[in-house]
């Protein structure tokens, strides 16, 4: 393994200590590591938290979306991370992803076009390893009356059962739904199975008088909308 040079963080000058830093300079003084070490409070007998930091941000080429979305047992890895350190991360990390992606939404937002819909969904879906499956249910205005969970399943499929999905479209009174899955792996293309499961939910949608307006696959940087390709 790789050497480390370092020294602990109590020998370094003042207004190099990541703390000491912060207080001094302001947090944006601070590189990605340092402020991963004041969250880690201490390093291990051979590397400072600065220097951990370094290293937990080396081993994702240093991308804050690919350290968001490690868990608790992804960090502990790491020698020198129980699980209190990990958590800890983890739980700052969250807090960043909602701070930047949750918006104040109005009572009642109006989707408008399938960029709408990818925007609604980046609080739930953003960073997410596993598949999710949601429905976004609409009134007659086409305004949100809520987002509903389906299902969640592996990294590579989730079931999406249409007796529940309708019977929470008519639970709320919606007037049409709006399918929405993401794909961990970031393909945007429709799988085969999306394509005929888009077709049989808007085939029983229009049986029940509950349109289907879109399918939505959405990744960490991109969707796919089986609308605007002319898909559904």
């Amino acid at each position: 393994m790789e050497d480390y040079l370092s020294i602990k963080i109590s020998q370094l000058a003042e207004e190099d200590r990541p703390r000491e830093k912060l207080l001094l300079k302001g947090k944006s003084a601070l590189s990605d590591a340092e402020l991963l070490a004041i969250l880690l409070g201490s390093g291990t007998k051979s590397l400072s938290a600065v220097d951990l930091g370094k290293h937990i941000l080396t081993s994702v080429n240093h991308d804050l979306s690919q350290l968001a979305k490690m868990g608790v047992s992804d960090l502990m890895k790491f020698k020198g991370i129980g699980e209190a350190k990990a958590i800890t991360i983890v739980s700052a990390l969250e807090l960043g992803r909602r701070r930047k992606l949750i918006n104040d939404l109005p009572k009642r937002f109006k989707i408008g076009s399938s960029a709408d819909v990818y925007q609604l969904m980046k609080p739930d879906l953003m960073d997410e390893p596993i598949e999710h499956f949601y429905i976004i249910l609409l009134n007659r205005n086409n305004q949100v009356i809520k987002k509903q969970l389906i299902s969640r399943g592996g990294t590579s499929g989730t079931v999406a059962d249409p007796k529940i999905i309708f019977k929470h479209a008519l639970d709320a009174l919606a007037n049409a739904i709006i399918l929405v899955h993401n794909h961990p792996s970031g393909n945007l293309k429709p799988s085969e199975q999306d394509r005929r499961l888009t077709k049989k939910l808007k085939d029983a949608g229009e049986n029940l008088d509950v349109s289907v307006l879109d399918h939505i696959i959405f990744t960490d940087v991109a969707y796919f909308s089986f609308s605007d390709e002319g898909l559904i």
